[in-house]
């Protein structure tokens, strides 16, 4: 039987597979596999590093300058990762925050820590802050670069999945398990085999589709750094999508600092119980971060942002204090209760897929602005917990939770543009990039390479 030229060429079309589906980039598969074993390693010290350092003589207000210092830098890089994305390729600045957490963490834990060298601790931990947002979010930037529009929201949300469970669910489960066993300094030394796992991924099974050649020089690298930041002068939406993810995490950084003492000395729950809580939440979070990109898909990504996310977290923020308030230490109710707080935390991720196409010619430069709403959130969130002293926790709590109806506003500034001209004449004020960019909305974009 003849075949149509139709039919020949449906046949030539070859079917979407298990991971196109999904929005994950071939090339790009084993990539989200390397952010999770890479952030697994970054995050097995979170729940012990301070505790231990004091342990071995440092006092907690040192402690507290040097993951300040730290914060600090994360912020700086996290803004830099997209920059230097843009203007180097993804691949050679998730291998360069490799080489630095790697030599920086050896540093911090021979002549700062073993030897009790405080200042030598500052500085080495302090510039190992370089290491995982130029590898994590360097990816993130690929991830905008490689992916189709329409499957981005769920590719992000597989980012979010990867770099949530390593950081905040494996690499606390690890720690647990080992530290009994080897010790706090073994475990430490332990995370560089994590680190190294997934940068080996990277280095030699993570591929773009396209190769663009040299790096860029260094005039068109602090060109780009330049870029990043005068993008939301030229699209200000880039802005405010910063603000949002700015707020996005703000409770959490800010409920590190004080709600685990408020609910073991105040409310009456053990330790054990807390961390349980606190870490189910972080589990629910992770579930959130993947299914987000496909209740995106559903509702829109403004629309889950804006309510599950902002309208969510105002609710779930204020449940967090005034239903433990009122029940006392009820395991299973305030559980519930956080449980519902990480799923509403987690549903701010189709920003993510947001951003870039508020600026489809400059994707790098929007995510970099991003990438440093998310750095900053962490000193926002510190800074607001200071309120606890003056105000008292019940009206730092309100601050908190008054803040997410905020973003929830911002959040409905960030719709597409009514028409392609809009953002062409932003395009215009600024210069163009000295590597080649995709035009439209369809990312398929350049090398990491």
């Amino acid at each position: 039987m003849p075949t149509s030229p139709h039919t020949a060429a449906y046949a030539a079309v070859p079917r979407p597979g298990l991971l196109e589906r999904q929005g994950i980039v071939r090339p790009l598969a084993f990539g989200y596999l390397a952010v999770m074993l890479f952030m697994v390693g970054d995050g097995i010290e979170v729940g012990f590093l301070s505790p231990y350092l004091e342990s071995r003589g440092l006092s907690g207000s040192e402690v507290a300058l040097l993951w300040s210092v730290y914060g600090f830098v994360v912020a700086v890089a996290a803004w830099l990762s997209g920059a230097l994305a843009e203007a180097w390729g993804p691949r050679r600045v998730m291998l360069l925050g490799l080489g630095i957490w790697g030599v920086f963490e050896v540093l911090f834990l021979t002549v700062g820590v073993a030897a009790g060298n405080y200042p030598l601790m500052l500085l080495t931990f302090g510039i190992r802050g370089l290491g995982y947002p130029f590898f994590a979010y360097g990816f993130l930037v690929w991830i905008a670069m490689e992916t189709p529009s329409e499957k981005l929201s769920r590719a992000v949300s597989w980012y979010w999945f990867a770099s949530t469970a390593g950081l905040g669910v494996i690499s606390s489960y690890f720690a647990g398990a080992v530290i009994p066993v080897i010790g706090e300094m073994a475990t430490l030394w332990l995370s560089l085999a994590f680190v190294a796992a997934g940068g080996a991924l990277v280095l030699f099974l993570v591929r773009a589709r396209v190769t663009k050649g040299p790096p860029a020089s260094m005039k068109d690298s602090m060109s780009q750094m330049v870029k990043a930041l005068t993008i939301v002068k030229t699209h200000p939406r880039v802005g405010v999508g910063g603000v949002v993810r700015l707020i996005n995490t703000l409770s959490f950084y800010a409920f590190v600092v004080f709600l685990t003492t408020h609910m073991v000395n105040e409310v009456g729950f053990s330790t054990a119980q807390w961390q349980t809580i606190w870490g189910t939440m972080l589990l629910a979070n992770v579930v959130a971060n993947l299914l987000s990109g496909y209740v995106a898909d559903w509702i829109g990504g403004v629309n889950t942002v804006a309510w599950v996310g902002g309208l969510g977290c105002f609710v779930t923020v204020l449940a967090l204090y005034y239903v433990p308030e009122a029940v006392g230490p009820s395991f299973g109710i305030t559980l519930a209760v956080a449980v519902v707080y990480g799923l509403a935390l987690g549903a701010f991720v189709p920003l993510s897929a947001i951003m870039p196409l508020l600026a489809p010619r400059h994707i790098a430069s929007a995510v970099a602005i991003l990438n440093l709403g998310a750095g900053l959130s962490q000193f926002v969130g510190s800074a607001v917990a200071g309120l606890v002293g003056p105000i008292g926790i019940e009206g730092t709590v309100w601050v908190i939770a008054s803040v997410y109806l905020v973003g929830l506003v911002l959040t409905f500034t960030l719709k597409e543009p009514k028409s392609a001209a809009d953002d062409a004449v932003a395009d215009r004020l600024l210069p163009p990039s000295p590597v080649k960019e995709p035009a439209g909305a369809a990312v398929v974009a350049r090398s990491g390479e």
